[in-house]
């Protein structure tokens, strides 16, 4: 059982990291956003729109639709904010590849997209996937399941390929279960 205080401390820092602002405040109300300029990948601009929480807070809410403005702590600690509430929409991680490919990283670009469509997926099902893919786990043809499993039942094609890679490179480095 997490104490109160623990809670408090852990909702401050993730606000904080959010914004910058403190205990009970909601996020200051952005100015109005500029266009979004047309030279950009998707519309964003890293300079005037990162972080997207302090700088576009209007694009960022959770998968409830909640806003930021809405997750206080007053609200958690009351009970009407819950873990679901706190976690990232595809959407959000959409507009931080887009920012990710506007400053040259494509790598991290493909990171978020990843990430985009684990939020299909439920977390049991993902901390199964994860140790799966540990060296020795599986075998070949579990590892082929898994990546045929994202990509029919999510809808997670840049996972599957993920797990299809991983699957090529435990078996070139003869990592993968005996079976």
């Amino acid at each position: 059982m997490i104490k109160e205080q623990d809670l408090e401390q852990i909702v401050r820092e993730v606000i904080r990291s959010m914004g910058g602002v403190g205990q009970n405040q909601a996020p200051a109300p952005a100015a109005a956003p500029a266009p979004a300029p047309t030279a950009r990948p998707g519309g964003l601009d890293p300079r005037r729109d990162y972080p997207l929480a302090t700088k576009r807070p209007d694009l960022v809410k959770t998968p409830q639709g909640r806003s930021l403005a809405d997750l206080t702590l007053d609200k958690v600690m009351a009970g009407a904010i819950n873990a679901d509430d706190l976690k990232i929409t595809p959407e959000v991680l959409e507009y931080q590849a887009r920012i990710a490919e506007a400053v040259g990283r494509p790598q991290l670009a493909r990171n978020m997209r990843r990430a985009a469509e684990l939020t299909r997926i439920p977390d049991q099902r993902i901390l199964e996937i994860y140790n799966a893919l540990r060296p020795y786990r599986s075998t070949r043809s579990e590892l082929l399941a898994i990546a045929d499993e994202l990509e029919t039942q999510y809808g997670a094609k840049r996972c599957a390929a993920f797990v299809r890679e991983a699957c090529e490179v435990h078996g070139r480095r003869s990592r993968l279960k005996e079976g």
